[in-house]
């Protein structure tokens, strides 16, 4: 069977390169003054999408994203390895969503898409680690979830059987489609770009990208239509200004600290009683034992 997969991913900062500009001064993520990339367990999940395409002919993947305009950038991404095309969700009216705002106008986007079969996306987001998302997005549907997805074993009459790994041990599910599958980073890691896919659809760029093209590359997109992605606005998807961005967001970050860990200093004992005993009392002291 011929499947619609809507693959949920995230352009994140690298929080290997997290500066004092990381933040800006209403509490939000200052996105444009880092350095951006695939979140890593999205990619797990494209690559479980991927596997279902290549065994369900006829398949396509299509990947949603919320986020600034430059977030087309994991959407090329993702069709270098595999996927058929894609969808930015942007809008300032969207920024500084928390996880309930996010996973709204996610929402909100998957049913304007309409007709899907599955839901993958990653376990959880480096920006924030709270997988929550996923599941949120998942309640808001009415649809059935499975979490913590190590590898989708089968999808065939009209359900999908999946492994979980959790801290115990690991499980096998099945779980009815359509339904939200969100998948853990010690899935199998996805496939390397295809030379020729790269070459085919290095031109792919969203509506605002396109802007800023010359005459003669915007000629070039315009006569092939699978260069162009989609950008959608909250307007679009009929969101609910009062449940997106700031406005819908209850969470509020006060202040982001980098904390450097020290070694402490070594000291070598000898058998002088007055001198353990001191260190011992230090130790005590500085509730360092105990």
């Amino acid at each position: 069977m011929s499947l619609n997969i809507i693959v949920l991913a995230k352009q994140v900062p690298d929080t290997r390169n997290v500066g004092k500009d990381a933040m800006k001064e209403d509490g939000t993520i200052n996105r444009a003054a880092l350095p951006a990339i695939f979140n890593p367990e999205d990619l797990n999940a494209l690559e479980q999408a991927l596997r279902l395409k290549d065994a369900n002919p006829g398949s396509t993947i299509t990947l949603l994203t919320m986020g600034l305009p430059r977030a087309s950038e994991i959407i090329r991404e993702a069709i270098y390895r595999g996927a058929d095309t894609g969808i930015v969700l942007t809008d300032r009216a969207l920024g500084g969503a928390d996880t309930l705002a996010t996973s709204y106008s996610l929402a909100q986007a998957v049913k304007k898409f309409g007709n899907y079969d599955i839901i993958l996306g990653g376990r959880q987001a480096i920006d924030g680690d709270t997988a929550q998302v996923g599941p949120q997005i998942a309640e808001k549907l009415g649809l059935p979830q499975v979490t913590y997805a190590e590898e989708i074993l089968e999808l065939k009459d009209g359900h999908v059987v999946v492994k979980r790994r959790l801290e115990s041990g690991v499980e096998t599910v099945k779980a009815p489609l359509p339904c939200v599958v969100t998948v853990n980073g010690s899935a199998a890691d996805c496939r390397p770009r295809n030379a020729r896919r790269v070459q085919k659809y290095k031109y792919a760029v969203s509506p605002s990208e396109k802007e800023k093209l010359s005459d003669d590359m915007k000629a070039i997109v315009d006569a092939r239509p699978y260069l162009n992605l989609q950008e959608w606005s909250a307007a679009y998807v009929d969101a609910d200004p009062q449940q997106i961005g700031l406005a819908g967001s209850p969470t509020k970050v006060k202040t982001i600290e980098n904390v450097v860990f020290t070694a402490k200093e070594s000291r070598t004992l000898d058998n002088d009683d007055a001198q353990i005993e001191e260190l011992v009392k230090e130790l005590i002291a500085n509730h360092t034992i105990g």
